[in-house]
């Protein structure tokens, strides 16, 4: 009897305010092609409501982190992420995705890749799609994996345990440069708009603009944007054109780079934030962009410098101070639909330059279910 589906063992994890489908890269075709061709299927893709498959039909519950181990001899585990589209069935790997990550380090002590310590356990990752490392550390009592804690992060119901993450080398994650265009805030005319936006790329490229000069004030509910045809059709617009600029090419049909409208913070933090994915707003924030508005905040004369809390050393939201080496410390609020990101950055000062050294969150992770998830034989051997 010919197999109809093949099983792929699996693990559905909550990682920060994302979710999704971990796998052992073991598990996948290693031919690109085919693995996409199998993780839209895994998800359902391209049916909008992914009903025939994992995904939750929003680009928040639509992504896959595939974990191995990692050849970089500075590296313990590598991380592929993947951003499925929900309707083009498109699989994205060029971004990277900061919420997922907080689930590879508890997938790889599971799984055996690093072994647990006491009373935590510190392992490295090597983002595969930006080619970028970050410093992890789970919790782990008595030598055992842990998911339970009294942590909170906005966006998630209840607490559990942290799982802090330290980003490196992460300036100019996909196009090589922080500043692609070589300049800190430009105009950008698209769609009959012209908006002056920064055009930036720090852990993810990102567009940013002014949510006045779109007639917004930033502090819109996510649906409440979304529903805004002209607003959401002169964004993408913007975003085409920022894309071209950046060197990304044709982006129609990517993920990357994102759309940040960004406004003055109401509630104490440094800035407002909402962060499109791109056809839908986050409900919070992705983690990747929120270093990236961070890092905006910190570099004078982009659109996010402009809108921080008034003062430069001081401003509300912001906690500056000083390494031993120099490396200067600030940590921000950046403010988002469902409450707050804190994001801690270390720069430093270099020929009158800024240098965005690494970003550091704390999130939290939850295993879902494991087990195996069931894609058509026919999908696997094309």
């Amino acid at each position: 009897m010919a197999i109809e589906q093949r099983a792929i063992p699996c693990v559905l994890m909550r990682g920060g305010t994302s979710r999704g489908p971990f796998f052992a890269a073991e598990d996948l075709p290693d031919e690109p092609a085919l693995r996409d061709a199998v993780l839209a299927a895994v998800m359902g893709s391209p049916t909008g409501r992914q009903i025939d498959g994992l995904g939750g039909g929003t680009t928040v519950t639509s992504k896959v982190a595939v974990v191995g181990p990692s050849s970089h001899p500075d590296a313990d585990v590598d991380y592929l992420f993947a951003q499925v589209d929900p309707v083009w069935g498109t699989v994205d790997t060029k971004p990277t995705c900061g919420n997922m990550l907080v689930g590879v380090g508890p997938f790889a002590i599971e799984h055996g890749l690093v072994p647990a310590g006491d009373p935590t356990t510190s392992l490295v990752v090597r983002n595969v799609n930006t080619d970028s490392f970050i410093d992890v550390v789970c919790c782990t009592p008595g030598g055992e994996l842990t998911f339970h804690g009294d942590y909170e992060i906005d966006g998630v119901d209840g607490t559990a345990a942290p799982v802090e993450l330290r980003f490196r080398g992460i300036e100019g994650s996909v196009t090589g440069s922080m500043l692609p265009t070589g300049c800190v805030s430009e105009t950008v005319s698209a769609a009959g708009v012209d908006v002056e936006a920064t055009l930036i790329d720090v852990a993810m490229p990102m567009v940013m603009v002014r949510a006045a000069d779109l007639g917004k004030s930033g502090h819109e509910a996510p649906s409440e944007l979304e529903a805004d045809a002209d607003f959401m059709a002169a964004m993408e617009a913007i975003r085409r054109e920022a894309g071209g600029r950046m060197g990304l090419g044709d982006v129609s049909r990517s993920v990357v780079p994102k759309f940040g409208l960004l406004s003055p913070a109401r509630h104490g933090g440094t800035i407002t934030s909402r962060y499109f994915t791109p056809t839908q707003c986050h409900p919070a924030h992705a983690v990747s962009g929120g270093i990236c508005v961070a890092a905006a905040v910190a570099v004078p004369g982009t659109v996010a410098a402009a809108l921080s809390s008034s003062s430069a050393e001081d401003a509300a939201g912001r906690e500056v101070g000083n390494a031993a080496d120099g490396t200067e410390l600030i940590d921000m609020q950046i403010e988002h639909p469902s409450g707050s990101l804190a994001v801690a950055l270390a720069i430093e000062h270099a020929r009158g330059d800024v240098r965005i050294l690494s970003g550091g969150v704390t999130r939290t992770a939850r295993k879902i279910m494991s087990g195996t998830v069931h894609v058509p034989a026919e999908v696997w051997s094309r």
